[in-house]
């Protein structure tokens, strides 16, 4: 069996949702657990998550595999219906849509439901993405509450686009916009992501939404997550599977991207951007070899990559191997190969065998 693994801790998952619950004490916390529950297992998360007050994923799909796994929570749709058909399952299901055009609200009206749906108003305070300009917001909350398909309109929400800068005045001109177009509406408010949960308590409303933070990782420019008390909960593993002994000059890799600068070993981990390591990681990303740093070394291939076994001479075929998370922030990895931590977990791939960990 391939020696490459991802360990998910759900240990580490729940204790990250209490930080969030400390962080916005008396909220309602929607966990964001779309995009497979950032790569960590949608069913899985939902499961580990029983203690948030309701789930927000990106469409239908991901909704009905939850229903479909028996979890009842509140399930909301944060990008919303994209066609009039997907109304009735909605309803049947009990999921709470979010509405952030008119085209939704004209298919909720010309809808022939037998249970009315609950929706959330989306307002656009400023990312400009989705959401009802601020001064077409009243109208569009009056539709909806006047139509007989809408059970309820749960309240209004927004995003922020640069809550992870703490420095950006921007998440303050939006959060003031919003509340000043919200004020006279009825219902509960949502505004915080993980950034502005963890940053911006000003940005607390009724629900908050976590998402990155869940999962052990900084939503911050620059950050770490144990800096929050956060808990890393996707490992990355593997081992090495041989042990070369090479001489200055030789070439190591696809392209001889890289010259050895002297007699020395060279190490082959058994992971590459096959599995959703990054191929455009540098030499001299650091990989944890041993509980130790050794930098990458070569061009990241399909299946292996290599790595610089100077200051570990002693390194043999089957020592253990940690590409990121637990020891090796996956921030850092993120950082030299210039991305962001998000795509590198929602990106690992499914041949890549996973390992529950609930210590």
């Amino acid at each position: 069996m391939r020696a490459t693994q991802v360990i998910v801790d759900l240990a580490a998952l729940r204790h990250n949702l209490a930080q969030a619950r400390a962080a916005a004490p008396g909220r309602h916390i929607m966990a964001a657990i779309k995009a497979n529950g950032y790569g960590h297992g949608l069913i899985r998360v939902a499961r580990a998550l029983e203690a948030a007050d309701g789930f927000g994923v990106a469409c239908i799909d991901e909704a009905m595999q939850l229903r479909e796994a028996g979890i009842n929570k509140p399930v909301t749709l944060l990008e919303g219906f994209f066609s009039a058909d997907e109304l009735v399952p909605i309803a049947r299901h009990r999921l709470v849509t979010v509405v952030h055009h008119f085209e939704q609200v004209a298919m909720l009206e010309q809808s022939a439901l037998t249970t009315p749906v609950r929706v959330w108003l989306k307002i656009d305070s400023g990312m400009h993405r989705l959401g009802f300009a601020p001064q077409r917001a009243h109208a569009a909350w009056e539709r909806l509450h006047a139509c007989r398909n809408v059970a309820e309109v749960v309240g209004c929400m927004t995003h922020l686009p640069n809550a992870d800068d703490l420095d950006d005045p921007a998440t303050i001109r939006q959060v003031a916009l919003f509340r000043q177009v919200t004020a006279e509406l009825p219902g509960v408010r949502s505004i915080a992501n993980s950034a502005a949960l963890l940053g911006w308590p000003q940005a607390h409303a009724e629900w908050v939404r976590p998402g990155i933070m869940l999962y052990g990782i900084s939503p911050f420019v620059g950050g770490r997550g144990d800096r929050h008390g956060l808990r890393p909960v996707m490992t990355l593993r593997s081992e090495l599977i041989a042990v070369n002994h090479l001489k200055r000059g030789d070439a190591i890799g696809y392209g001889g991207a890289w010259v050895c600068p002297e007699d020395m070993t060279v190490g082959v981990v058994a992971a590459g951007y096959g599995d959703g390591y990054p191929r455009h990681a540098p030499n001299g990303t650091p990989v944890l070899l041993n509980g130790r740093r050794v930098p990458l070394v070569g061009r990241v291939s399909m299946d292996m990559l290599t790595v610089d076994l100077r200051d570990q001479p002693q390194a043999r075929s089957g020592d253990p191997v940690v590409l990121w998370g637990e020891g090796l922030a996956v921030e850092e990895i993120a950082e030299y190969a210039g991305t962001i931590p998000y795509e590198l977990v929602c990106q690992v791939m499914p041949r890549v065998a996973l390992v529950e960990n609930d210590a």
